[in-house]
């Protein structure tokens, strides 16, 4: 299936069973008719599965994603692309480089994290889809999580490079999803305030 990343990444949710604090296959799926656009398994951090409960998880998920016709990509682990038939893979600064990835995935949504300018100078943008931007706002969800860049990050991305992908990423709500549109992302990624949320669907509808 073909995508319009500009849309994919309108309300693009990220989540794994260590940010769920219920069945993360319920989560998701209340996640889908509330609207979310595209989902990412991230099974990292403190308490998260590994090894098969891992990939078992993760083959439950994309069918979720593909009875609803939402993209489905993973998180850095690059082995898991074909394992998981995923649509597309993100990745950070310090994962395997997004030009070897394209070479291995010609067909593949790749995204790729950044958040300084340092970073920008370092990364090949001619080898991704779109960037994440973040974190525009302070965030407990991630332990490594680097300094928040603000709007004003996403401003100067977009005025750089006017027709690139870009999705704002940290610290993000209900409440301040309209700055980072605002600033010119194309979309919103969010976990705990979805995960979190005793009311999902109405939760996405007002990112």
């Amino acid at each position: 299936m073909s995508w319009n990343v500009n849309q994919l990444l309108r309300k693009y949710l990220i989540m794994g069973s260590q940010n769920c604090p219920r069945d993360p296959e319920d989560i998701l799926l209340e996640a889908i008719e509330g609207g979310i656009t595209a989902f990412q398994f991230r099974e990292k951090g403190d308490g998260a599965l590994t090894g098969e409960q891992k990939i078992k998880l993760g083959l439950k998920l994309r069918q979720i994603c593909r009875e609803h016709s939402i993209p489905f990509f993973i998180n850095d682990d690059s082995e898991l692309i074909e394992e998981l038939d995923a649509d597309g893979i993100h990745v950070g600064q310090d994962d395997i480089p997004a030009d070897l990835l394209r070479r291995q995935y010609p067909d593949k949504i790749i995204g790729l994290s950044v958040s300084s300018d340092a970073e920008l100078e370092q990364s090949d943008l001619s080898a991704v889809d779109y960037v994440g931007a973040g974190p525009v706002f302070f965030t407990w969800t991630k332990d490594d999580v680097k300094p928040v860049v603000g709007v004003e990050w996403i401003e100067k991305l977009r005025a750089r490079y006017p027709d690139l992908p870009i999705v704002g990423i940290g610290g993000i709500n209900s409440d301040n999803a309209r700055e980072v549109i605002e600033a010119g992302a194309q979309g919103v990624a969010v976990i705990s305030a979805v995960t979190n949320s005793t009311a999902i669907k109405e939760t996405i509808k007002d990112l």
